[in-house]
């Protein structure tokens, strides 16, 4: 069994910012996976919405932690406990400051590079060997896309923040690229996937 675990904060209040980059990505895979008997269901238990669905022969969760960001591995720890899932069989999807918005790279274990998110995981199930797909939102600046935190003052605010107007077809396209990695992933393989989506 996999479980793959969309990053971002609950409420309406965070709806469509960057930082929940993650629960968009999954809520668009699901809608893809084209079956009215899959859908959210909240558990209070393992404190996540959840959506479980089988592809290939494979039982596959869908999540998306109730914690709030910071506190993602408490309902990650919960899920993967209860679930009997080992660490390397969990895909965790998630905003990347890092990386230009648009960008995408789907890695195994390594650092947070200050995702708090990602390292409430880390530190939740001990170890930083799951698979993570990261998604750009770096800021663009004269058509030229750098490195974010070189020039966001406030991380906390932008990642807070809307896609900006002239962002907004970048995140549609992302949302949807993300949705299709996973799901070349669970068809085809982690490694076509890298290979076809893994921005060069």
């Amino acid at each position: 069994m996999k479980l793959i675990v969309g990053l971002g904060n609950p409420g309406e209040k965070y709806e469509n910012t960057r930082h929940n980059l993650g629960f968009s990505v999954v809520d668009h895979l699901l809608k893809e996976l084209g079956t009215s008997k899959v859908d959210w269901d909240h558990s209070s238990k393992l404190k996540s919405d959840i959506a479980p669905f089988t592809i290939n022969d494979e039982k596959v969760l869908l999540s998306k932690p109730q914690t709030y960001m910071n506190d993602s591995g408490t309902a990650v720890q919960l899920l993967a406990n209860f679930y009997k899932i080992e660490p390397q069989y969990v895909w965790v999807v998630y905003d990347e400051l890092d990386l230009p918005i648009g960008a995408m790279k789907i890695r195994f274990g390594g650092a947070a590079a200050g995702h708090h998110g990602v390292e409430s995981i880390m530190e939740s199930i001990g170890t930083d060997q799951f698979w993570r797909f990261r998604l750009g939102i770096g800021e663009s600046h004269d058509k030229t896309h750098t490195v974010s935190k070189q020039i966001v003052h406030d991380a906390k605010d932008f990642v807070l923040d809307q896609f900006h107007s002239n962002e907004a077809g970048k995140a549609r396209e992302m949302i949807k690229r993300g949705a299709d990695a996973l799901r070349m992933a669970l068809d085809k393989g982690m490694e076509t996937a890298m290979n076809r989506f893994n921005t060069k």
